[in-house]
């Protein structure tokens, strides 16, 4: 897994900015889908919202998995992967959007960003708070960990 999560972090020149960019376009979007999915318009009228949320969403995650693919073991970028089944999910099982699956996408994502940094970058598959200094423990022990205290 070397390859997803390297030893140091990689370098974006810009990130912060590009961060900030493509949060501020999503944010734009899911605010321009609220319309299609709160008052069941017609696709065509909020499609480019659509686009605009999805595109920059995908944007984002492509980024954080880019710098530390750490991100996507700890519950920051799992909650990211249940929101992405929960939209998918609810597009293949109605054939109109339903308000209370967004609005619960939305709940989420409120409540996962700004949670304390111990419950963003605790690991459901390791049992802590999985910092990169942990994993790379973890993975020079090169054994199943069990339990471990990470940082506070």
């Amino acid at each position: 897994m070397g390859w997803l999560i390297a030893d140091h972090k990689r370098e974006l020149p810009g990130r912060r900015w590009i961060s900030i960019v493509l949060r501020s376009l999503h944010l734009l979007g899911i605010a321009g889908i609220a319309g299609g999915y709160l008052y069941q318009l017609p696709l065509q009228q909020w499609h480019g919202w659509l686009m605009l949320a999805l595109g920059s969403g995908l944007l984002m995650l492509l980024k954080e998995i880019y710098v530390d693919g750490i991100w996507l073991l700890q519950l920051r970028g799992q909650v990211v992967l249940l929101k992405m089944l929960l939209l998918g999910c609810s597009h293949l099982w109605w054939s109109t959007p339903q308000a209370w699956a967004y609005g619960l996408i939305i709940l989420i994502s409120g409540l996962i960003s700004h949670a304390p940094g111990n419950v963003r970058y605790y690991s459901p598959w390791y049992r802590c708070r999985l910092s990169r200094e942990l994993w790379m423990t973890i993975r020079s022990d090169s054994t199943e960990p069990r339990n471990h205290d990470g940082p506070g």
